[in-house]
């Protein structure tokens, strides 16, 4: 039987921390962006500029969570598991949000950057 599912459930760990991962999760391997170069007689190629490589999204607060300990994080590992199977893994990682949470639903905003990203099927 295959697995059809491509998107859904997934699962954050941040060195040895389970976050409990809350909606939707965007993330950027860091590649280089590619822009055309535009003069008047029309395009003249393209330039590349480089991106930051995240992890973005909100995760549910919870008595044992540390807000410090997540504001304080860098030279982390970050590896999220995705509903398709795939993973993303960051290195090199910093937190990288405000540190915001709202009380009514008990979510903390997100964001770790790094150095470098990779997809691992």
């Amino acid at each position: 039987m295959s697995n059809n599912r491509v998107g859904g459930v997934i699962e954050l760990k941040v060195d040895s921390t389970i976050y409990r991962a809350k909606g939707n999760f965007t993330y950027n391997l860091g590649r280089g962006k590619r822009d055309a170069v535009l003069g008047a007689d029309g395009i003249h190629g393209y330039k590349e500029v480089p991106q930051a490589c995240f992890i973005e999204g909100e995760i549910t607060d919870h008595r044992e969570m540390s807000l410090d300990a997540l504001l304080d994080l860098t030279d982390a590992t970050a590896y999220m598991r995705l509903a398709n199977g795939k993973a993303i893994v960051l290195r090199g990682a910093w937190y990288a949000s405000e540190g915001t949470g709202n009380t009514e639903e008990g979510n903390i905003g997100f964001r770790l950057e790094g150095m470098s990203a990779e997809e691992i099927a």
